[in-house]
């Protein structure tokens, strides 16, 4: 297994929060049904969703919880030439009332609207356990991937308290991340999330995943990190900061 590759399809996996979730359609057996389901990552770096009790692939889900989430570049000029992943899992509702409470919190820190209609409907959270993966990194690039680390070591109360202390005492700080990187600047933007490698800002309705210089193995290090970054007149990656 190729390590550059385990490495970009992870990344590929934070930068982004839509895919297309291809699942076996009940009412034609045989065919996949696809559908566009926005996804963040859990605790442990699978994709949680939030789907409708009644929605066709929620249907074709109880039925047989295999399933597939292709993932791409935003943007991407040439598509054939662009990043993308297939990830093949296994679908499964969350039940217990901890792990949904948890889950509740992640997703409506990412996608705000979720809270409404989640709580007024019969919308269900779900989690993708990864089986195998198959990433693609443009022509000759092709790779299929038995594991992909994701695992976030701050997910929980050590996440909340440095995204909600960021957003409550470093709105510049935040500002500056979002013009080093070239972000679009029309909204505040609010910091959602952040793992060993870097952190999720939204701005409106979209999430962007921003790396940090190196990879950081406690809050301390994120700290350092943090700092760095809103002292620095450019983004110290050389790959390029934005997601887009």
């Amino acid at each position: 297994m190729s390590v550059r590759s385990s490495q970009h399809a992870r990344q590929l996996l934070l930068r982004e929060y839509r895919g297309v979730l291809s699942t076996q359609s009940k009412a034609m057996p045989g065919f996949p049904f696809g559908s566009v389901a926005p996804f963040c990552l859990d605790a442990s770096g699978r994709p949680l969703i939030l789907i409708s009790r009644i929605a066709q692939h929620t249907h074709n889900l109880k039925a047989d919880g295999k399933c597939s989430l292709l993932v791409g570049e935003r943007g991407a000029q040439d598509v054939q030439a662009a990043g993308r992943l297939t990830l093949l899992a296994e679908a499964s509702p969350l039940h217990g009332a901890g792990e949904i409470e948890a889950a509740a919190r992640r997703f409506y820190r990412y996608f705000p609207a979720s809270q409404d209609y989640h709580l007024a409907h019969d919308f269900d959270f779900w989690v993708l356990q990864p089986v195998r993966w198959r990433y693609i990194g443009g022509f000759g690039a092709i790779h299929w991937l038995d594991r992909v680390e994701l695992a976030n070591p701050f997910a929980g109360n050590s996440e909340t308290s440095m995204v909600e202390h960021m957003n409550g005492d470093h709105p510049d700080a935040i500002a500056h991340y979002v013009r080093l990187a070239g972000l679009p600047d029309g909204e505040p933007a609010q910091m959602v999330g952040i793992d060993s490698e870097g952190f999720h800002l939204r701005i409106g309705a979209a999430l962007h995943w921003l790396p940090f210089a190196e990879p950081c193995s406690n809050p301390g290090e994120v700290r350092q990190a943090l700092v760095a970054l809103a002292r620095a007149d450019a983004w110290p990656v050389s790959e390029g900061p934005g997601d887009e």
